[in-house]
């Protein structure tokens, strides 16, 4: 008699199978309808195929699709698989490579045999995978020899497959799933029971890029077709629908019709700020400014190039090197009186972040305990050498600005302090309308500092968010294990824009390994030298990306306060223009950014005109309006116009014209 299991399922149950079943056999245990309805199972909260054996005694999950993000990711992973095969089939010869699930689809690299893919391949591509998903063929699991799979795929003419075997670590089971009987992928899984598992019309190809092999420039260019894929039509619908709405919100189309900045070649990944654009970004700064001058903060300004031996210091030189722009600190030769680089001590480099700096500001003179928190800002200008093909508008870019803030601290203060931090960034974040959720991230496999001080870090960011009511389901508290920074844990937030996406901006770090690596101490109580703690903290993130967030989110209507001009004068006829320059000049007088609009055109093209520079308020006057001291108001996407006096208007204007924080 075969060795029974004691499997313990969700519901407290438990199941006696015998050796050798597998996850499928308990949901056919169960009954028909989750046998069918199962796609993957979790043992012991591992994530695995339906057909893998069970060992022992075991906790098992199974998966269906209302587990949906379990399910989409396995989804994504097959239809991946089914894009290769798929490619294969159409174009003999192509040699595969990689094909990972990405947050809303799919892709999958090629080296093609003849010509690289275009998007004009994508349609045919589509029809072969879906026949591949209506034959539902089975997806199976097989373990084989290392040396046996290399054959493998030398043999197929599979070198980039062959390359990647052969260097996968010794000690790990290599594993292939085969799509029926004809086609096989080297993959790790799991995958779901077969091809038909999957909706034929839940997936798109979307488009056809260049990517190298490994993400290295100096190896082969590769073809990667892209794909979205969804549970079913429904959900891939509602997300053609958001692209479609993204794509009319995107910011740099936006930036360019309401003349706000631009980008070009000639300085990549830095913004020419336009006089419309550059007045948001005063607006904010303002803005912030008022906060922190609220909030106890001092505002100062640093260096934009520093020594290379400080980052070394910190810890930043290791770790974003690659990603730092750095120059020579030329010293004298002496034999030839020409300048010479020595060795790294006499680089200096553009700063990538402020935190070094701040500590330098800090360690001026001697600092008492009472002195404490000191809470340093600074709009610092940093730059970061980002790959050209990472940039991309005002969300990645290589010189930013950040609303970056360092608040020195003694032990006994930091739960207060992030808890102050938590009110002020809640406080921020209402008043630009974002709902947003709150994530802990955790202690990173690779980091500085001992076990001891993570616990410690991680507890008072947790207890600091408690204390602020935010730890709560209604603010998405969340905590993400290995997500910390190398020298921190963090909190993060995560702001969700009026299409559902999600954007992280804001974070404190509870840092107490850069205060020791720079020597910054403070005189406790006891007389005696103690180490800071370093909270590092940002609300907008960078002003660049912020702004392209605000300019998305609000599809380009910014809120008055925010908009680079808020209201226009335009005449209906030429008699008119006096009244219209007594009308902008008292809107100006109230402070009202306004301009005038005196050209002889028709008014329905002033106004088509001044709704896509997306300004809020049109003031149309014409020689009735003139005579009876009234303004004829077109708000931008009202359908009416409104008709009041010019005492009245202006009064609405003003109003409308503060920002959120200085309204009564």
């Amino acid at each position: 008699m075969s060795e029974m299991f004691k499997i313990s399922l969700p519901d407290g149950s438990v199941r006696e199978m015998p050796q050798g079943s597998t996850p499928a056999d308990v949901a056919a245990a169960i009954g028909p309808g989750l046998a069918k309805a199962a796609l993957a199972a979790k043992i012991n909260g591992e994530l695995v195929d339906l057909s893998l054996p069970f060992t022992g005694d075991s906790q098992l999950a199974l998966i269906t699709s209302r587990d949906e993000a379990e399910a989409l990711d396995l989804a994504r992973h097959d239809y991946a698989h089914i894009l290769a095969e798929a490619v294969q089939a159409l174009f003999p010869g192509t040699q595969i490579t990689f094909g990972p699930s990405t947050d809303d689809g799919f892709y999958y690299d090629f080296a093609p045999k003849d010509r690289p893919f275009t998007d004009e391949d994508l349609p045919a591509i589509e029809a072969e995978m879906r026949r591949i998903i209506a034959a539902d063929k089975p997806l199976r699991r097989e373990v084989w020899d290392r040396e046996q799979l290399i054959s493998r795929w030398k043999q197929q003419g599979e070198t980039f497959k062959a390359e990647w075997a052969a260097e996968l670590p010794g000690d790990e089971p290599l594993t292939v799933y085969w799509s029926g009987e004809d086609w096989l992928d080297m993959c790790r899984g799991p995958h779901l029971p077969s091809t038909g598992k999957l909706d034929p019309s839940a997936f798109k190809l979307t488009r056809v890029s260049g990517a190298y092999w490994r993400g290295d420039q100096n190896n082969a260019m590769l073809s990667r077709i892209y794909g979205t894929g969804w549970l079913n039509k429904k959900q891939l619908s509602a997300h053609l629908t958001r692209l479609e709405e993204a794509a009319k919100r995107d910011h740099r189309k936006l930036g360019n019709e309401m003349d706000l900045f631009h980008l070009q070649a000639e300085a990549h990944g830095s913004v020419f700020w336009h006089p419309k654009g550059y007045l948001i970004w005063r607006e904010l700064e303002a803005y912030m400014r008022r906060a922190i001058d609220g909030a106890g903060y001092r505002e100062v300004k640093t260096p934009q190039v520093m020594d290379a031996r400080q980052w070394e210091q910190s810890g930043h030189w290791g770790k974003y090197r690659e990603n730092m722009f750095v120059i020579p600190d030329e010293v004298p030769n002496v034999e030839d009186e020409g300048p010479i680089v020595s060795d790294a001590a006499e680089w200096m480099a553009l700063k990538p972040m402020n935190c070094p700096a701040h500590v330098l500001i800090f360690r001026q003179g001697i600092k008492s305990y009472r002195e404490l928190p000191m809470r340093l800002y600074e709009n610092g200008c940093c730059h970061r050498n980002e790959p050209h093909g990472a940039l991309h508008g005002l969300m990645r870019v290589r010189q930013f600005t950040q609303d970056d803030a360092h608040i020195f601290c003694r032990e006994d203060q930091i739960v207060s302090e992030v808890q102050a931090f938590c009110e002020l960034a809640d406080r921020i974040y209402k008043d630009f309308g974002f709902t947003y959720s709150i994530k802990l991230a955790l202690r990173p496999e690779k980091r500085f500092g001992s076990d001891e001080m993570w616990d410690k870090a991680e507890d008072e960011l947790r207890n600091a968010v408690v204390r602020a009511g935010l730890a709560t389901e209604e603010y998405g508290w969340e905590e993400l294990p290995g997500e910390g920074a190398f020298y921190a844990p963090k909190l993060e937030w995560h702001l969700t824009d009026a299409i559902g996406r999600t954007w992280q901006v804001g974070t404190i770090q509870s840092d107490r390994v850069l205060p020791e690596r720079l020597d910054a101490s403070y005189i406790g109580e006891d007389g005696e030298k103690h180490r800071p703690v370093m909270l590092h903290r940002a609300i907008f993130g960078s002003y660049e990306r912020f702004i392209g967030i605000l300019i998305e989110h609000f599809a380009g209507k910014l809120p008055v306060w925010l908009a680079p001009v808020q209201a226009v004068v335009a005449t209906i006829v030429s008699d008119a223009d006096g009244y219209a320059a007594e009308v902008t000049a008292k809107l100006k007088a109230a402070g009202v950014r306004t301009e005038t609009d005196l050209r002889n055109e028709k008014i329905n093209y002033k106004v088509r005109e001044h709704s896509l520079k997306k300004v809020p308020h049109l003031l149309v006057v014409g020689k009735r309006e003139a005579e009876e001291g009234t303004v004829a108001i077109r708000t931008l996407g009202a359908e009416h116009q409104k008709v009041m006096s010019l005492e009245d208007a202006i009064a609405l204007l003003k109003g409308e014209a503060l920002a959120p924080d200085l309204k009564a």
